[in-house]
């Protein structure tokens, strides 16, 4: 767990990456030699945009490689210029943008014997959840859970973004399940 404080130089750093190629015409990174030390450590993290409820850009790093702080930077500039769903960020939208900084927790292997088994194990609003399987991969994180509600809903929906069917099993499909620490404000904050 991040401190508070910590917390807020996280979101610092991530609304200043989301946000200086558009106010310093440059991307941003924190130098980790001044951080707090939980921020110097590797951790993985995403970064979600969102105004007004719809989604500007949500990018993340599933396994910690770099320190927290620039692992944060890389992500908030990636969702806000980087997510090939959606349209860079705007000067118009960071006046009403939000800026969310999910910590991952370190990824668990979910030994699931089917569906049914998996959909019994998940925990809502909990967990987030990796699925791999040859040629196939893709994660939600617990926030997204807000959205689809169910077990059954949520694994279908995480099945169809890794491009598997859902309803069915795949062959040496991969599990891991992880928590996370969400914390967020107003991106021009």
């Amino acid at each position: 767990m991040l401190s508070s404080a910590d917390r807020e130089v996280a979101l610092d750093i991530a609304a200043r990456a989301a946000t200086a190629p558009l106010r310093e015409g440059r991307r941003w990174l924190p130098e980790v030699s001044t951080l707090p030390a939980d921020l110097a450590r590797p951790g993985a993290s995403f970064v979600t945009l969102r105004a007004r409820g719809d989604l500007l850009g949500c990018i993340g790093s599933l396994e910690p490689r770099l320190p927290l702080a620039l692992d944060i930077a890389h992500n908030a500039a990636a969702a806000a210029f980087d997510d090939p769903r959606l349209p860079p960020l705007s000067l118009r939208d960071i006046s009403v943008a939000d800026v969310h900084v999910s910590v991952l927790g370190s990824l668990q292997p979910l030994a699931a014997r089917g569906l049914a088994d998996l959909e019994r194990t998940l925990r809502p609003g909990t967990d987030g959840l990796l699925v791999e399987s040859p040629g196939h991969r893709a994660t939600f994180l617990p926030s997204v859970w807000e959205q689809l509600g169910d077990a059954t809903a949520f694994v279908a929906a995480l099945w169809r973004k890794a491009g598997l069917v859902p309803g069915t099993w795949p062959d040496g499909v991969r599990l891991h399940r992880y928590q996370v620490e969400e914390f967020g404000r107003a991106l021009a904050a």
